[in-house]
C-alpha cells in the first residue's frame, strides 16, 4: 500500500484484501460519509444509511482492518468513533484491469460514483426549492454531456489540467464563508466506432445526448455482515448524499 497524508493508493495485486473488503456498496458508502462529514460512531452512521447499527459496526471494523478508517477520539466511553484515514482514494486504471479484483473494484466504484451523482443532483434541486442555497449558486451549477474527438495523451492532459485547477481553486477558497461543498464528477470513457461505421471521413451524425448546460477483531471482507434485526428494531433517517465516497481520482472515487 501506497499512501500519504491525503491520499490511499491502491495497486491490485499487494491490496487484493483491501480492494476486497471495498468492493461492498455500504463499505464505500461508510468511507465517504467519514470522509465528508468527519468522525462519527456505528449508530450516527446507521441512521445516515438506513442500517443497523450491527450491521454499520461490521463493515467499519472491516474497513478498519485495512487501514482505510481508524478509531477517532472519544466523546465518552460508551461508543467508538471511527475517521477517515484518507480523504481519496487512487488507482492506476491500467493496473486495476490487470487483475479480476481490480476490475471488479474499479466497475462497482464508477457505479457508485453515478449514483451519487443522482442523488446529489436531487439533493441540490431540493436544496435550492428550499432556500437553503442562495440565488448565487443558479447559474454556475449544471451537468455537462459532450463528445469531443480526443486522443488517449489529450484525455489525459484534461484530467491533469482539471485535476490541477481544482486543487488550486479548492485551497484559494479553504477559509471562505461563502464556499459550500460542491458534487465534481468527471468522465472520460472513450467509445469504440460501431463496426458498420463508414470510414472516418464520412460525414457523423450528431448524438442526441451531445448538450451541455453550463457552467465526485479478524474479519473477512468476503463475509456476510451479522443479519439485521427486525425491522422494528432498525434506526432510520433522512438520507445525505455521501461521500467523497469513492472518485475517480478517489473517485470518491472511491477519486464510493
Amino acid at each position: 500500500m501506497d499512501s500519504d497524508e491525503h491520499k490511499r493508493v491502491l495497486d491490485p495485486e499487494r491490496d487484493t484484501a483491501a480492494l476486497k473488503a471495498l468492493t461492498h456498496p455500504l463499505r464505500i458508502q461508510l468511507l465517504g460519509l467519514l470522509r465528508q462529514h468527519g468522525p462519527a460512531t456505528a449508530s450516527e452512521l446507521a441512521a445516515r444509511t438506513g442500517e443497523s447499527s450491527a450491521s454499520t459496526s461490521y463493515h467499519l471494523r472491516v474497513l478498519a482492518k485495512y487501514a482505510f478508517i481508524a478509531e477517532a477520539e472519544h466523546r465518552d466511553g460508551r461508543e467508538r468513533r471511527w475517521r477517515a484515514l484518507h480523504t481519496l482514494t487512487s488507482w492506476s486504471n491500467e493496473s486495476m484491469e490487470a487483475t479480476e479484483a481490480g476490475r471488479a473494484f474499479v466497475g462497482l466504484a464508477r457505479r457508485r460514483q453515478i449514483e451519487h451523482l443522482e442523488r446529489s443532483l436531487a439533493r441540490y434541486e431540493a436544496d435550492l426549492a428550499a432556500g437553503r442555497l442562495g440565488q448565487e449558486w443558479v447559474e454556475p451549477s449544471g451537468i455537462t454531456d459532450l463528445m469531443p474527438r480526443l486522443t488517449a495523451a489529450s484525455l489525459t492532459e484534461l484530467f491533469d489540467t482539471v485535476a490541477g485547477k481544482l486543487e488550486e481553486l479548492t485551497a484559494r477558497d479553504a477559509d471562505d464563508p461563502r464556499a459550500e461543498h460542491v458534487v465534481f464528477v468527471a468522465a472520460g470513457l472513450p467509445l469504440a466506432a460501431p463496426e458498420h461505421a463508414a470510414p472516418e471521413h464520412a460525414d457523423r451524425e450528431p448524438e442526441d445526448h451531445e448538450a451541455e448546460d453550463r457552467h465526485p477483531a479478524d474479519l473477512d471482507p468476503a463475509d456476510p455482515a451479522p443479519a439485521d434485526p427486525a425491522p422494528a428494531d432498525r434506526e432510520t433517517a433522512g438520507r445525505d448524499p455521501e461521500d467523497r465516497a469513492v472518485t475517480a481520482h478517489d473517485a470518491e472515487d472511491l477519486n464510493p
